[in-house]
């Protein structure tokens, strides 16, 4: 059956009427009705969307049997050609609204960015491409917060985290994990020798204690006096924290706070974020099985992007979109350029999956 027949769009409406109906019921608990309150608010755009794309082909196979009536077919077939170019467009947002949503979309994100290959250059990018998600960021209205930072002797990132909350956040930047490689004449470079060298990303969907459990005795907590800057409350106190997840080898390290409590906060923050990652690769890896993702699965070794500073051009290989806007979209705000392709590909890709399967 395909997904836009009007027995398929029919239930979408009558699912939202039961839903209606329950939400109406008295006695029903605070976080229950918040829930179904969410529910019913998105299914309200789905619902109304297949209704009005019902009433255009009842209305359409009622001026068709109006072509019969020598009286009639003139207006019957001006109004049908205004019904026929309303159809594909709605039936359009119908598919898109009928793609399942990923779980994790409206999630904030723990946002890694590391030095790859490349030495002091690498550290240099890294420390550019944190720069142009925090200036990205600031572009959509969303909090930056640094939560980890480790420096090279250039004034570049060996590593850094940071925390970034707002609204649909993870849906932006879930396809932004991954190698992204620079090309440019090096600040070291003396001979105007344009090098290559990469860092690497890795975009995290904040987890609650709800979505992944982490039982204690699975952890182990070293402290240690924190080596980077701080004077000489670093040198006395114990403040830095590492925590291994003994099940699978993670390890997290905090050491930016002068509080040892707020060092382990920070750390299980990242390693819940990373924990429930390793999750969510093992149902894409799963799913990927099925088919070659066209976007790509978002791992961390995988090369996504070229950033060329001569040419002043950038590069996404996963759908071959170039721009030559280096400056704008370093910036921030020409990043939008960028994602929104790859967000499109992605949803091509499922809305394919979807008909074939006729789902």
């Amino acid at each position: 059956m395909s997904i836009l027949s009007p027995d398929a769009l029919q239930r979408i409406c009558d699912d939202h009427v039961r839903l209606a109906d329950a939400l109406a019921q008295p006695g029903l608990a605070p976080e229950q009705f918040r829930k179904m309150s969410k529910q019913y608010a998105e299914a309200e755009v789905l619902a109304s969307a297949a209704h009005e794309y019902l009433g255009l082909l009842r209305e359409k196979a009622d001026l068709e049997a109006l072509l019969n009536d020598a009286d009639m077919r003139e207006m019957a077939r001006g109004e049908l050609r205004v019904i026929d170019e309303k159809i594909p467009s709605l039936g359009e947002k119908l598919r898109r609204l009928l793609l399942p949503k990923d779980v994790d979309d409206d999630k904030n994100v723990i946002l890694e960015v590391r030095a790859g290959t490349g030495g002091d250059e690498a550290a240099l990018f890294a420390g550019t491409l944190f720069d142009m998600y925090r200036r990205y960021a600031q572009h959509k209205g969303w909090q930056f917060e640094v939560m980890s930072v480790s420096e090279s002797d250039l004034k570049g990132l060996k590593e850094a985290s940071a925390s970034i909350t707002g609204t649909d956040v993870f849906a932006w930047l879930k396809f932004e994990s991954g190698v992204h490689r620079v090309q440019r004449v090096p600040q070291t470079e003396a001979s105007g020798r344009v090098h290559t060298s990469a860092a690497t990303v890795a975009v995290l969907p904040e987890a609650e204690e709800v979505d992944v459990k982490v039982e204690d005795k699975d952890l182990k907590i070293d402290t240690y006096r924190s080596s980077g800057a701080g004077g000489q409350h670093v040198n006395t106190t114990d403040s830095a924290v590492r925590i291994t997840h003994m099940p699978t080898g993670v390890v997290v390290e905090c050491q930016d706070e002068r509080s040892q409590i707020k060092n382990r906060a920070r750390a299980m923050k990242i390693l819940r974020a990373r924990l429930y990652e390793r999750e969510r690769a093992m149902r894409e890896q799963a799913r990927a099985t099925a088919r070659k993702s066209q976007v790509g699965s978002g791992d961390r070794s995988e090369r996504i992007r070229t950033y060329n500073f001569p040419q002043s051009r950038v590069t996404d290989h996963r759908v071959n979109v170039t721009l030559y806007k280096i400056d704008e979209i370093l910036a921030g705000e020409g990043l939008d350029d960028i994602i929104q392709p790859l967000i499109a590909a992605d949803e091509a890709e499922r809305l394919a999956e979807m008909e074939a399967a006729g789902t």
